[in-house]
């Protein structure tokens, strides 16, 4: 199955005029079951031993289905009037941003929904937590930079900027350590890529997704690099907008790779690269990533 966004948007306008007739609805059905979700949890598969990673997430809303009926997309938590009762199936699916953008909600295909069997009462309300993990036969090429052999290198050629290991202020998901690069007018320029034993081979025509935690104050863009017979060439993805000094926190983002990959040549190999540049316009050019991670079937 191909994903193209332009799709999802129809979907999701869809989506709402359904939650809107919905909504009419309850207005002549004063007497509604209601249905509350909390927001997700992300739980490790101890099937994968581990390959998982750190089980950051992103998992900002929910598809929601009663006995098998799509009821709308909606983001977590929220609480919904439905027009049943009685003894019902709920099944949800973790939805993500698609890029970062809110506008555009896709199922994590690598995650497996979260299914449950209960009752709904009228004028009562039925909390769910939902939970979820990455399913047992999905891949991962993970950067999480807890080994000294970091599988990013900077480029030789352009890169005055430079990749090290930082641990001053860590959060529980950076484990030991995590990326940091520093912008200055002396090197101002930052261009790094996997390493050459790091090329992955994904298929077509199935979602494949890379994961970024990350926090900076300049904005830095990543790019998938095709490696084949031909050369390689370079496919600017998403740039990540700088935030304020006063306001840096660590974010987390989506990035599609599957339609660029489906629609880019066969035999080819996929490198992850990154680039930022120095901006004099700010006080600290600082760059922090971490748990870079490419999921794939």
């Amino acid at each position: 199955m191909m994903f193209h966004l332009r799709s999802v948007n129809m979907v999701y306008r869809y989506l709402l005029f359904l939650v809107l007739l919905l909504s009419a609805c309850v207005k002549n059905n004063p007497d509604p079951s209601w249905l509350e979700v909390n927001e997700w949890t992300l739980q490790a598969n101890p099937t994968l031993n581990g390959e998982d990673g750190e089980l950051t997430h992103s998992l900002t809303d929910a598809w929601v289905y009663i006995d098998d009926q799509l009821i709308g997309v909606f983001e977590v938590p929220f609480k919904i009037p439905v027009l049943k009762e009685g003894t019902v199936n709920v099944r949800i699916y973790p939805t993500i941003r698609v890029n970062g953008i809110s506008a555009t909600k896709m199922r994590n295909e690598h995650m497996v929904p979260f299914e449950i069997t209960g009752e709904l009462v009228k004028n009562q309300t039925w909390s769910i937590a939902p939970v979820t993990h990455y399913k047992d036969n999905v891949n991962f090429w993970t950067e999480d930079f807890e080994d000294i052999n970091i599988k990013l290198t900077d480029d030789p050629n352009t890169s005055s900027a430079h990749l090290t290991l930082a641990n001053d202020s860590l959060q529980w998901f950076n484990g030991n350590y995590y990326g940091k690069v520093l912008l200055s007018a002396t090197d101002s320029i930052w261009v790094a890529y996997s390493n050459q034993d790091q090329q992955l081979s994904i298929p077509k025509n199935k979602q494949a997704m890379l994961e970024i935690d990350y926090c900076n104050s300049v904005p830095f863009t990543n790019y998938l690099l095709f490696v084949n017979s031909s050369g390689t060439n370079e496919n600017p993805m998403v740039t990540m907008n700088k935030s304020p000094l006063n306001a840096l926190r660590w974010k987390k983002i989506y990035i599609l790779l599957s339609e660029v990959i489906t629609a880019g040549p066969n035999n080819t190999n996929y490198v992850q690269a990154f680039r930022a540049f120095y901006d004099s316009s700010i006080e600290t050019n600082l760059l922090l990533i971490d748990n870079i991670k490419v999921v794939y079937f």
